[in-house]
C-alpha cells in the first residue's frame, strides 16, 4: 500500500515548546519573589540608590577606575605582546627572562603585589639612578615617586603583562607555520613577517581573550582600594563609612560595574565581528539578536504553518 501523500494536503504542526513556558513561569516567579523581598525590607533602603548613583564621589570614583583600567591595560599589552615575542624567539636567554616574568607575575596573588608596591619604600627609602661603583646621576624619595596610582599601576600592568602575554602566544602559535616559511621565502625579515602576516591573523584569536581580560581588569581595580587609591569601590566605602548604608552603596557600584561591562562587551562584539570579516568566522550572536531572531524566528514558523494548512489563502495573498 502506498505511502505517498499529497504535499497539499499535509499539515504542518508547530512543536510545542512546553519546557521554555515552564522554565519562562518558574524564573518569573523567582524575580517576583526577589523584587517583593527587596522591596519589603525595611533594612533596604531602595531610595537612596538613585540618590548616590550619580553622587560627585561615586563619579569621581568611576572616572578613577576608568583611568586605572585603562593604563594598566596598557602597561599589559605592551609587555604582554613584548614577552611573548621574547618567548619565541630564538634567543635562550632572554626567552628565559620573559618566561620567568610570566611564572613570577601570574604565580603570585594581585593584592600581594599591590600590598608590595605600595611598600617599597621600607625596602628601599630612595630610588637613585647612576654609574655602578660611581657618581649618582638622579636620586628620589620612594614614597614621593610611589604613589597610590603608582603602586596600582605596577601590580595591575604588571600581572595583567603576565596573563597577556599567553594571550598574545597562543595567538601567534596558532597562525600556520608554512605562511610564515612562505613570507621567508619571499625575502620578508622576521620582523615584517610577525608585523604582516603573523599579528594580523593572530588577531583574531587573541581579541576575545584580550575582552575577557579586560574585564576582569576592571573588577580587579577594586583591590587598589586597600592601598588608599580612591576607584569606585573606595569611593562607596568612604560615603557608607558616614552613612552606614552599605547594601545601599554596594548596589550602586555594582550597577556601574554591570554598565561599563556591558559598554565593553558590546564593543568587543563588534570588534570581533570586523576583524572576521571575510574570513569565514561568524561571532557570536549577542542577547539582543537572539531574542530577535527567536521572535522573528518563531513568527515564520507560525506564517509557514498557516500557509501550508491554508494553500488557498496563501495563492490569493500571492
Amino acid at each position: 500500500m502506498s505511502t505517498d501523500r499529497d504535499p497539499q494536503t499535509m499539515r504542518v504542526v508547530t512543536p510545542r515548546r512546553y519546557g521554555e513556558v515552564i522554565a519562562g513561569i518558574i524564573l518569573a516567579l523567582i524575580l517576583a519573589s526577589l523584587a517583593t523581598a527587596l522591596m519589603s525590607n525595611d533594612q533596604l533602603d531602595i531610595e537612596a540608590i538613585p540618590r548616590y548613583i550619580f553622587s560627585p564621589v561615586i563619579l569621581d570614583g568611576v572616572v578613577q577606575t576608568l583611568l586605572l583600567t585603562a593604563l594598566s591595560m596598557l602597561i599589559g599589552l605592551v609587555l604582554g605582546l613584548a614577552s611573548a615575542i621574547l618567548r619565541v624567539s630564538n634567543n635562550r636567554v632572554l626567552a628565559a627572562v620573559a618566561w620567568f616574568y610570566v611564572w613570577f607575575f601570574r604565580g603570585t596573588p594581585v593584592l600581594v603585589q599591590l600590598i608590595f608596591w605600595f611598600n617599597l619604600g621600607v625596602l628601599f627609602q630612595n630610588i637613585t639612578i647612576g654609574v655602578p661603583f660611581g657618581p649618582t646621576l638622579f636620586s628620589i624619595e620612594t614614597n614621593d615617586l610611589i604613589t597610590p596610582l603608582t603602586a596600582a599601576l605596577l601590580g595591575l600592568g604588571l600581572n595583567e603583562g603576565a596573563y597577556m602575554s599567553e594571550v598574545v602566544r597562543g595567538g601567534v602559535l596558532s597562525v600556520d607555520g608554512g605562511q610564515i616559511e612562505a613570507a621567508r621565502a619571499l625575502g620578508m625579515s622576521k620582523g615584517k613577517t610577525l608585523r604582516v602576516v603573523v599579528l594580523p591573523q593572530a588577531l583574531r584569536i587573541i581579541i576575545p581573550p584580550t575582552g575577557n581580560e579586560l574585564i576582569g581588569l576592571l573588577k580587579t581595580t577594586s583591590l587598589a582600594s586597600v592601598i588608599s587609591f580612591t576607584e569606585l569601590v573606595g569611593a562607596s566605602s568612604r560615603i557608607y563609612s558616614a552613612n552606614l548604608k552599605v547594601l545601599e552603596l554596594l548596589v550602586v557600584v555594582s550597577i556601574w560595574y554591570l554598565a561599563i561591562t556591558s559598554v565593553l562587551s558590546v564593543g568587543q562584539y563588534y570588534l570581533e565581528r570586523r576583524l572576521a570579516a571575510g574570513s569565514g568566522l561568524q561571532s557570536a550572536p549577542t542577547l539582543g539578536q537572539v531574542i530577535r531572531d527567536g521572535i522573528l524566528g518563531r513568527r515564520a514558523r507560525s506564517l509557514r504553518g498557516s500557509a501550508h494548512n491554508n494553500p488557498g489563502t496563501g495563492e490569493e495573498q500571492r
